[in-house]
């Protein structure tokens, strides 16, 4: 990007909004433009500045960093915003809301201030990756379309018990953009299908959250992994926040793994990690399935996953938020057919009858 990203920070803190400004100057691919202690003195300042991307924090007064977000998005706006939260359960549950608001991504402030040595990094690579996000409005047609999940609880399918005979699982990866692509897809697939397991880069702090709510729009049951677990029907199983999770075969089924050894292409949990288990345990009855998000983590388990006889799904590049993870597996040649996310849930169990049990 030839051009400096333009950045407005938007915090009550000034050591926060002093700690952004200093991580950002470390990397001569940033500009900050202005910040701003609230959302109505980053009213006035907006139209004057013309940011490339916002970081907000969610708690402050005079007005939130939700109600904020979501006038932004009401007025048209398509700067993308990054939420920069506080490590608390309002915290959490505000950025699960903001994401469904049309935030591009979320970070956690340690402790509730900001940790340079261990955030700097993390901090620029997300705003790069916002920067490069662009809103996308699903592109619907009367054969594609599914009605929207119900809002509020929906009733359970119970777990179904392993089935002998059916040996299939479905992997989902996802990064930037991809808490709104799961929460289309998820609710839209039925009740009963074979194990899905998921991994979508997000902060430890917000997994379960993210978890939580889109077991409240899908028909099954969804929640956070945890190790050992054996994998049943209608059971959709999302890794931890800085866990990896993969997936191993034993006599009486398969059965999860969680483990802290180091990042893959800088992520933990890492899509190659959960993927390339899957390959290995499933083989010919696995399905992958690589949604949007910046980097390229997940090709490679995507290039296992077609090796070993499964089916690959990418994400079609007119729907990502950020064409990169599906570009990358694309690029390998380990993609079966790229599908926009408006036709995923209808694409995912067409090719999961494809399937040998």
């Amino acid at each position: 990007m030839a051009d400096k990203i333009k950045v407005f920070i938007i915090d009550d803190s000034a050591l926060v909004r002093r700690a952004i400004t200093d991580a950002l100057l470390k990397d001569p691919a940033f500009e900050v433009v202005g910040v701003a202690h609230d959302p109505l003195i980053a009213m006035e300042k907006l139209p004057k500045l013309s940011p490339d991307v916002i970081t907000l924090d969610m708690e402050m007064p005079r007005m939130d960093g939700l109600t904020y977000l979501k006038q932004l998005k009401r007025e048209g706006s398509t700067i993308p915003v990054v939420i920069i939260s506080s490590l608390t359960q309002q915290g959490s549950q505000l950025a699960v809301h903001a994401m469904e608001a049309g935030a591009a991504d979320v970070l956690a402030k340690p402790n509730g201030s900001m940790d340079i040595g261990n955030l700097a990094a993390k901090l620029a690579y997300h705003l790069k990756a916002a920067a490069l996000s662009r809103s996308k409005t699903l592109r619907r047609s009367p054969q594609t379309s599914l009605p929207a999940p119900p809002q509020g609880i929906t009733p359970k399918a119970p777990p179904a018990s392993p089935r002998s005979i059916d040996r299939r699982i479905i992997v989902i990866g996802a990064s930037t953009g991809g808490v709104e692509a799961l929460r289309y897809v998820l609710p839209r697939l039925s009740a009963g299908l074979p194990p899905i397991l998921v991994v979508q880069h997000i902060p430890a702090v917000f997994s379960g959250a993210v978890a939580q709510r889109i077991n409240d729009l899908a028909p099954y049951t969804v929640r956070e992994a945890v190790d050992g677990e054996r994998l049943t029907h209608g059971l959709c199983l999302i890794a931890p926040g800085d866990f990896h999770l993969s997936v191993l075969q034993r006599p009486e089924g398969y059965i999860t793994r969680l483990t802290q050894t180091p990042p893959i292409n800088f992520c933990r949990p890492a899509v190659d990690v959960l993927f390339r288990s899957a390959a290995t345990a499933a083989g010919q009855r696995c399905l992958g399935v690589l949604l949007t998000g910046m980097g390229n983590d997940g090709a490679v388990g995507m290039q296992a996953i077609k090796r070993a006889g499964g089916i690959t799904l990418a994400e079609h590049e007119d729907s990502c938020i950020v064409y990169g993870m599906p570009r990358a597996a694309v690029a390998l040649g380990a993609v079966d057919s790229s599908i926009p996310l408006d036709q995923m849930p209808n694409a995912i169990a067409r090719n999961l009858a494809k399937l040998p049990f």
